[in-house]
């Protein structure tokens, strides 16, 4: 079974607003997605970069912030993926990519938990493919009275079973064990 690495927005337009970027969840978000691409390409399986665009300050396609956060070392030969949409799939060729790579399975991780992570997540599963979610390679920030951790725990509880696995990356590393 052939897997991919889905590293949705982890893109420098969310640090625009330096306050919110404070609030984010997960302090260990660089370190947990770095080990995961390692992990992949350890493994010898394609990791696909995601970015956003949209009119936001920070989104829009020729702002600067429109890149890879500084710890993400892309690879010559790993494609970067600009989508317009909440997801990775509809305003991308991101499933014909995968489809000619063979791939079933796809892992995500990336910004924010609650929104694009968990869209591509839905769509990948409605698509067809196995999918496991990483949240703790995840990260997200507080919307409203919700906190992060309330954010997260509903983002599991609506995936889990349906359109889903919620593993940790050590859980992921062991699809490549089989």
């Amino acid at each position: 079974m052939k897997t991919a690495l889905l590293v949705i927005d982890v893109q420098d337009s969310f640090k625009v607003d330096a306050a919110r970027w404070a609030r984010r969840s997960n302090p260990r978000f660089e370190e947990n997605v770095s080990r995961l691409v390692a992990l992949f390409r350890e493994a010898g399986e394609p990791v696909v970069f995601v970015l956003h665009n949209d009119g936001d300050p920070g989104f829009r396609p020729d702002d600067p912030e429109v890149r890879l956060m500084a710890f993400l070392e892309r690879r010559e030969h790993e494609p970067v993926v600009v989508k317009t949409t909440r997801n990775a799939f509809t305003s991308t060729n991101l499933q014909a990519r995968l489809d000619a790579l063979g791939v079933t399975r796809v892992t995500v991780c990336g910004i924010s938990t609650e929104q694009c992570c968990e869209t591509t997540t839905r769509v990948a599963a409605d698509l067809g493919y196995e999918v496991d979610f990483v949240t703790e390679a995840t990260l997200t920030f507080p919307i409203g009275m919700l906190s992060t951790e309330a954010i997260v725990e509903r983002t599991e509880a609506v995936l889990r079973g349906r359109f889903a696995r919620i593993v940790t990356v050590e859980e992921a590393r062991a699809v490549f064990a089989t």
